[in-house]
C-alpha cells in the first residue's frame, strides 16, 4: 500500500486506448488532472480546466484505483500535470507498480527527474488562442524537457497556414529530432476529424513529419472517460 502523504483534485481515472502518438491503440490507464492554466480554444477537456473540478484523492487512493486494471501502460493528462506540484510523488508511486508512464503536457514548464516513459508535449499554436491571449509557449520549457526525456512533440493543425509557425517553434527550440515531430487535425468530432485528416496527411509527406492519429475521437467520437 502507498503512503497517504497528501491529496490532489483528479477528474477522472479510465481505461481505455491511448488515442495519440507513438502508443496509439495501446490500452492504458489514464489519470487526469484537474487543473490547466491554459484556455484553448479548441480543448477537448474543458471539463477538466479548474483546479477544483474532481474529487481530492491520495496518492494512496489513486494507485488503488488504478490497481483496477491490469495494465502497464499510465497516461498522467489533464488539465495540465505540470501545473500540479504534488505530480512527482504520483509519478513515483506508478512507477513503484512498474508502470510505462507518459506524461501528457502543453511543455509550459520543465521539472526535473520526473519518473517518465514518454513525454508527450504538445506546444500550442496561436490557432488554440483566444483573442488577444498571452502566448503560452515556452522554447525554453520545451527545449529542457526534450533534452531530459524521451519524448515526442505534437502539433495541433487547424489548417496548412499554421505549418510555418510550426517550422518557427521547432526553430526556436532547436535540437529537434524530426521522426519525433508529428502533426494532428484540430477536431473535436469525428466529422471535424476526418474532414481534417487529409490535409494533415499531406503536410507530413510535405515535411517528413509524423502524423497523429486522435483514436479517442475516431472510434468514440469524443465521448468523455474515453
Amino acid at each position: 500500500m502507498v503512503k497517504i502523504s497528501f491529496e490532489m483534485v483528479i477528474n477522472e481515472i479510465f481505461y481505455s486506448l491511448q488515442g495519440e502518438g507513438l502508443l496509439t491503440g495501446v490500452p492504458s490507464v489514464f489519470i487526469r488532472l484537474a487543473g490547466c492554466p491554459l484556455r484553448c480554444r479548441g480543448c477537448d477537456t474543458k471539463y477538466a480546466l479548474e483546479p477544483t473540478a474532481g474529487d481530492d484523492l491520495s496518492v494512496g487512493q489513486i494507485i488503488d484505483k488504478v490497481k483496477q486494471w491490469q495494465c502497464r501502460f499510465a497516461v498522467i493528462t489533464g488539465g495540465e500535470p505540470m501545473a500540479n506540484s504534488q505530480l512527482p510523488e504520483l509519478a513515483d508511486a506508478l512507477k513503484k507498480l512498474d508502470k510505462h508512464i507518459t506524461i501528457e503536457t502543453a511543455g509550459i514548464k520543465f521539472i526535473p527527474n520526473l519518473a517518465c516513459d514518454l513525454m508527450s508535449i504538445s506546444p500550442k499554436l496561436s490557432n488554440s488562442r483566444g483573442k488577444n491571449a498571452p502566448d503560452p509557449f515556452s522554447p525554453k520549457a520545451v527545449r529542457q524537457l526534450i533534452k531530459n526525456y524521451t519524448h515526442q512533440l505534437k502539433f495541433v493543425v487547424d489548417s496548412a497556414e499554421d505549418l510555418p509557425e510550426i517550422q518557427s517553434a521547432l526553430k526556436q527550440i532547436g535540437n529537434v529530432n524530426p521522426e519525433k515531430v508529428m502533426l494532428m487535425p484540430q477536431a473535436k468530432t469525428r466529422k471535424e476529424l476526418l474532414a481534417k485528416s487529409p490535409m494533415v496527411a499531406e503536410l507530413c509527406q510535405k515535411t517528413g513529419y509524423v502524423f497523429c492519429q486522435r483514436l479517442q475521437i475516431l472510434l468514440y467520437d469524443g465521448a468523455r472517460g474515453k
